[in-house]
């Protein structure tokens, strides 16, 4: 999951076992600063990718058994070792945070993907690590749940990330649908854009329908938590569509009735 779907998606909640709580709180964290570094604040773009490389300078101490310097990243050294997490997915999300500093549109769908697969699909193979069930299946259904979910922040976020210039729809996709980033600015969902949408739309969808049985593998709290990212997924995309695909004047979010029904959704579960 990205780092932006936790308004959305729970993390670390109550549904989690205790003992996973803190790894989980320390992940979310690290990542969120990072992604802090690469958007927030009005920071030139050398001083944001040199935060970044702090931070990998930080991985390297941990990789060389060094003691890192910050306490976050003593954290982080501690639950690598204790669930032997590998390092090379925290560098993904740092790779990724980097790229958003300097890349602002995505030629075609592949590129975007790469993207997400630096960008998302690390959280969710470093839970599977932590619940001990990161094998080469599960891993895949994470990461068309994470891709899946990635696209939808997006989608849902489309004005905020053209404010800071960015686009994360496909260049050659809005090209063949009639759409430039003038609909965007103006928030213009006329009859192409909400066509490229339901394209869109159907293409996550599907990506959901893969990975959904990471939902029923996992087992209990997890597994709910698991059904309920899931649930919520889909519930977006199903508001997205009832909206007409008019996000920027009406951002479709979840709400505590929502939370409600997806739970009535990911039943039956055990304790």
């Amino acid at each position: 999951m990205a780092v932006d779907h936790y308004e959305n998606f729970p993390v670390a909640s109550i549904l989690l076992p205790k003992r996973l709580r803190r790894p989980v709180e320390i992940i979310y964290h690290f990542a969120r600063q990072a992604d802090d570094f690469a958007d927030e604040g009005d920071a030139p773009n050398e001083q944001r990718l040199a935060q970044l490389d702090g931070f990998r300078t930080e991985l390297n101490r941990i990789a060389a058994g060094e003691m890192p310097q910050t306490p976050l990243f003593r954290d982080v050294a501690e639950i690598v070792a204790a669930y032997q997490l590998p390092l090379q997915l925290f560098h993904d999300l740092l790779n990724a945070f980097s790229q958003d500093v300097v890349k602002k549109r995505y030629a075609d769908f592949d590129e975007l993907l790469d993207y997400c697969r630096r960008s998302a699909n690390p959280v969710g193979r470093l839970l599977l690590h932590l619940y001990g069930a990161a094998t080469p299946q599960n891993l895949a259904y994470s990461d068309d749940i994470c891709t899946a979910l990635q696209l939808i922040n997006f989608w849902q976020d489309v004005r905020k990330d053209y404010a800071i210039g960015r686009i994360y729809l496909p260049q050659d996709e809005m090209a063949q649908y009639g759409v430039t980033g003038q609909h965007i600015a103006q928030g213009q969902a006329d009859a192409a854009w909400r066509e490229l949408m339901s394209f869109q739309v159907r293409r996550a969808r599907e990506m959901m329908r893969r990975g959904a049985p990471l939902g029923s593998i996992l087992t209990g709290r997890i597994g709910l938590e698991m059904r309920l990212i899931i649930a919520g997924g889909n519930r977006i995309l199903r508001k997205l569509q009832a909206v007409n695909f008019d996000m920027f004047e009406r951002r479709p979010v979840l709400r505590l009735h929502d939370w409600v029904i997806m739970l009535g959704q990911s039943a039956p579960f055990t304790f």
